[in-house]
């Protein structure tokens, strides 16, 4: 599939000829229509890229800013790192906050994408920071861990409070847009149904995934 499904400033960023399945059937889903899309494909299929199409939009069309939530605090330093590599060159400011959850984050009013764990942005939401009401579009890595015993209430806490708080601050417009990532959800539909969203379904993967034991410095692998 070409890459003409990508808007025009996108392409100089991704300048390969053709989409993954992932990313073509996001766009089909009406990733750049406000539509909240719930992604679920093998790792290495190009999920993250779509979440980098989206923030990229909001940032050239100024639709808002971008909250990025990650799990751990060494997957935020990671993308952090990485982003501002790849963007910062066209204006795109990203900052990141993983640290102390009663510290002043009012800086981050001045970043387009921001980088944080579901444990900090319920410390942000609760610190009721003025900048929040400019976030448009909410990306949640790994969201599978809804269903983790020890961190999937924080998450969906701050998911449902960012929702109401999005609503009160604009009841007729500029609605938030939600886009969850994962490689494995065991009831996707029913997290869809949740999120309002459209459900993005693939297996497709770059490399052919083989299963095998390791014992003794050699790994076994099964046919």
């Amino acid at each position: 599939m070409s890459k003409h499904l990508l808007p025009e400033k996108l392409k100089e960023f991704f300048p390969y000829d053709e989409l993954r399945p992932a990313q073509r059937k996001s766009i089909e889903s009406g990733l750049f229509l406000h539509k909240n899309l719930l992604i679920c494909t093998p790792t290495g299929s190009g999920k993250t890229q779509v979440a980098e199409f989206a923030f990229l939009d909001y940032f050239f069309e100024k639709k808002g800013k971008c909250l990025y939530v990650v799990p751990l605090k060494a997957l935020a330093n990671e993308k952090y790192k990485d982003f501002k590599q790849k963007y910062e060159k066209c204006g795109l400011k990203v900052g990141m906050s993983v640290g102390d959850f009663d510290s002043d984050d009012n800086y981050l009013a001045n970043y387009d994408v921001i980088l944080t764990t579901s444990e900090k942005l319920d410390s942000m939401i609760r610190h009721r920071l003025v900048w929040l009401e400019s976030v448009k579009l909410l990306i949640i890595d790994e969201i599978h861990l809804l269903h983790d015993a020890t961190r999937g209430p924080v998450l969906e806490m701050v998911i449902t409070m960012f929702r109401k708080l999005n609503e009160t601050n604009n009841p007729n417009k500029n609605k938030l847009q939600i886009i969850g990532l994962s490689a494995t959800i065991g009831n996707p539909k029913d997290l869809c149904d949740w999120l309002n969203a459209e459900l993005v379904l693939d297996n497709f993967r770059p490399c052919k995934l083989h299963e095998g034991i390791y014992l003794d410095g050699q790994i076994e692998f099964y046919e």
